[in-house]
């Protein structure tokens, strides 16, 4: 059986640091906190659960804080996680399993993380990361924000999501480091823009994050899949400046990047057909919404909602006004089995009830 150290990089967690450990401080076989600057009680609450706590002056260097926190790791394998991370009973099972079974010859596992959910419990973003890596290796951190590890060798992919649950969102912080980082002269990667542009939208800077985007999804290198979901939320900036039509040919544009339109894009463009009332349109994207479930491999962004419960509530809508109530009904159900105590759902499925005879099968 290997053994795990958990390395992990805080600041000012006192609201969440002991909710993570105590959904992992069972599994991993040492623990290393790292503190940046802690002016609350995060490093007494460290000390309650280990006396490797250690201490790093922040530099405005997610990746540079993230390697220290590696330094300091003696067992097989490193486990990192983010003090407003935890692990799931479930998962917590998976990551025993996996402790236990664990072949040595392999570098790093890749787990899902599971950035959002909604108050059903279901999933809202979804993406893979390399999660547990083999110490020996000396796998590097690189990037000042939106860092992400270099990884090579044999990467197995398992099903055990590591679930955030941030409590707030630090407002404005990336943004500083990726100004500072103009303000120096950095040259940007096409990775740079896509995550400026992401920071820039976040905070309402649309007409920037459009920019960002656009360099982004000009750049000849960069990853195909960034320069798909650039289209995605440029195609969201446009619609917050009420630009409805740069909106659907960025959605469209996606897919020339795609080459199989993401759920992501055909729900957008169904309310985009929607809203302007051709709901025969507007049901065929969301449809075909439905039909492109994520492969479970896929490393980059998955917003599950836009083809689960999203697009059949929207079609519920569109059957609703072309009269056809039976396909109406249909679709409710299918989106309450997701969300069975949202209000728009079961006021629907009180109307189509009572006013045009439909029942629950």
């Amino acid at each position: 059986m290997v053994e795990i150290s958990l390395c992990m990089i805080v600041k000012n967690e006192e609201e969440v640091l002991a909710r993570c450990l105590d959904t992992v401080k069972d599994i991993v076989d040492e623990i290393n906190i790292i503190d940046t600057g802690s002016t609350d009680r995060t490093v007494e609450i460290a000390k309650q659960y280990t006396d490797r706590v250690y201490f790093f002056e922040w530099i405005g260097n997610f990746a540079a804080a993230r390697n220290e926190s590696f330094k300091y790791a003696t067992k097989d394998y490193i486990l990192y996680l983010d003090a407003d991370d935890i692990l799931l009973e479930e998962d917590q099972k998976k990551l025993k399993l996996l402790k236990e079974t664990l072949d040595p010859s392999v570098d790093s596992v890749s787990m899902y993380y599971d950035a959002g959910t909604d108050e059903f419990g279901n999933v809202t973003l979804r993406y893979r990361r390399n999660r547990l890596v083999k110490r020996e290796k000396n796998f590097k951190w690189k990037g000042d924000c939106h860092q992400y590890l270099e990884v090579f060798g044999k990467i197995i992919e398992s099903d055990i999501s590591v679930t955030h649950k941030k409590i707030r969102h630090s407002v404005g912080r990336a943004l500083n480091i990726y100004q500072n980082r103009i303000d120096r002269g950095d040259k940007f990667s096409a990775r740079d823009y896509f995550y400026y542009g992401n920071e820039l939208r976040e905070n309402g800077h649309y007409q920037k994050a459009i920019e960002a985007y656009e360099q982004n999804i000009g750049m000849t290198d960069g990853w195909i899949e960034d320069k798909v979901y650039a289209c995605i939320n440029k195609a969201d900036c446009h619609r917050f400046l009420g630009d409805v039509e740069n909106e659907l040919k960025s959605l469209l544009k996606s897919i020339e990047f795609s080459k199989t339109p993401r759920p992501e894009a055909c729900s957008r463009i169904g309310y985009y057909y929607q809203l302007k009332r051709d709901y025969k349109t507007a049901i065929f994207w969301y449809n075909l919404a439905t039909q492109q479930i994520p492969d479970s491999g896929q490393w980059s962004f998955s917003y599950p909602a836009y083809y689960t419960w999203y697009p059949h509530l929207q079609m519920c809508v569109c059957y609703y006004n072309i009269g056809d109530f039976e396909s109406a009904y249909f679709h409710n159900e299918s989106a309450r089995k997701y969300r069975p105590e949202d209000q728009r759902i079961l006021y629907n499925k009180s109307l189509l009830e009572s006013k045009f005879g439909q029942k629950t099968v």
